[in-house]
């Protein structure tokens, strides 16, 4: 069995009502943001973060310290498709989208 591959420094941030994990130099598509690529983000709400092998820090909500990011591009995620039918009742309805997402790399974390 291979052993979990963990990282000496990253944290964990939320961004909406989603919480997500920013390892420095990593990307990560997200919600969509507002800014074009190449712009600067910070993400405020910190939740948590590893400064070291067994070292951390733990939000009371939220840590002081921001997480910068850089944006890189924005894109669409993969197409869903959702079905109601109902048998006897005429009833069938099919929705589908796509998700609007950016991508960013975060620089310090």
């Amino acid at each position: 069995m291979e052993p979990i591959k963990t990282h000496d420094r990253y944290a964990i941030f939320q961004k909406g009502l989603k919480q997500y994990q920013a390892v420095e130099g990593k990307t990560l598509a997200i919600d969509r943001l507002a800014g074009e690529p190449g712009d600067a983000v910070e993400f405020e709400q910190v939740l948590f973060r590893k400064t070291g092998p067994n070292t951390f820090e733990i939000g009371k909500p939220f840590l002081q310290n921001a997480i910068k990011a850089i944006i890189l591009k924005h894109t669409k995620g993969e197409k869903t498709i959702g079905m109601r039918f109902q048998r006897r009742k005429k009833v069938s309805v099919v929705n589908n989208g796509r998700s609007a997402l950016t991508v960013i790399r975060f620089e310090s974390v």
